[in-house]
């Protein structure tokens, strides 16, 4: 239901990028509630018996930094969860598993911020996370960053939710689920559509891209089909980590 933006206070506070990453955990939130603020719209609701607050940020670091504080000011939570899908720098990491990393950095910098790792059966040992401000997508420039910074996944938004954390002295936890492994490389067109932008405009990068490019039809239709797929597997993920 919509309603005015108030102050209240919650156990947990999630943060997801895309729709497609929050669609199967929202199914699993009973009352929920929405509320629209200046920029983001924000649900709440009840999962494990604990109270939540999340929202679908958008893509990138100042879009994840700008909902982080918005969920703190509004629902002052306990703990904050940065939520979705992250490419694999590992090989050894498998696609379509989830984790939970104890460490972010960003790309070409030195701070490391530690991240809650609560225990489950998603609980991940000595994993890093990096934060990037443009998509890994082929092999090579995955390896470039894993050898650059030690990170075994890679994704937009964590280190610049676990510093908005950090900064207002509570803790943040990562759970994300390999959409693509160490091994493949993503259609180049998914780098324009991952790219921070609105969805106006990514709707029309994506029939731009189907307009040059026929076959990308194809190829994007069955990263969405594994999308769903992975958004399950996220929901359980972060249900776990609600739980502890």
């Amino acid at each position: 239901m919509p309603g005015s933006a108030a102050s209240t206070s919650t156990d947990v506070a999630v943060i997801f990028a895309l729709a497609v990453e929050a669609d199967a955990f929202e199914r699993l939130v009973e009352g929920r509630r929405e509320t629209r603020g200046a920029q983001f719209a924000f649900s709440t609701g009840t999962v494990a018996g604990k109270r939540i607050a999340w929202c679908t940020s958008g893509v990138g670091r100042a879009a994840a930094a700008a909902a982080a504080r918005q969920l703190i000011d509004g629902h002052r939570p306990r703990l904050i969860i940065s939520a979705g899908f992250a490419g694999g720098l590992d090989p050894e990491l498998q696609r379509g598993v989830a984790v939970r990393p104890e460490h972010a950095v960003m790309d070409e910098a030195n701070r490391r911020i530690g991240l809650a790792v609560p225990a489950g059966p998603t609980a991940s040992s000595s994993l890093t996370i990096v934060t990037v401000d443009a998509v890994a997508a082929t092999v090579g420039m995955k390896r470039s960053l894993a050898a650059r910074t030690g990170g075994q996944l890679v994704d937009m938004e964590t280190f610049a939710v676990a510093e908005i954390a950090a900064a207002a002295g509570l803790p943040c936890a990562a759970v994300r689920v390999i959409s693509d492994d160490a091994h493949e490389t993503l259609p180049g067109e998914v780098t324009a559509l991952s790219a921070p932008q609105s969805t106006l405009r990514r709707l029309g990068a994506a029939v731009g891209a189907v307009g040059r490019r026929p076959a990308v039809a194809v190829d994007l239709w069955r990263l969405w089909e594994r999308s769903v797929v992975d958004s399950r597997t996220l929901a359980d993920a972060v249900v776990d980590a609600i739980r502890v």
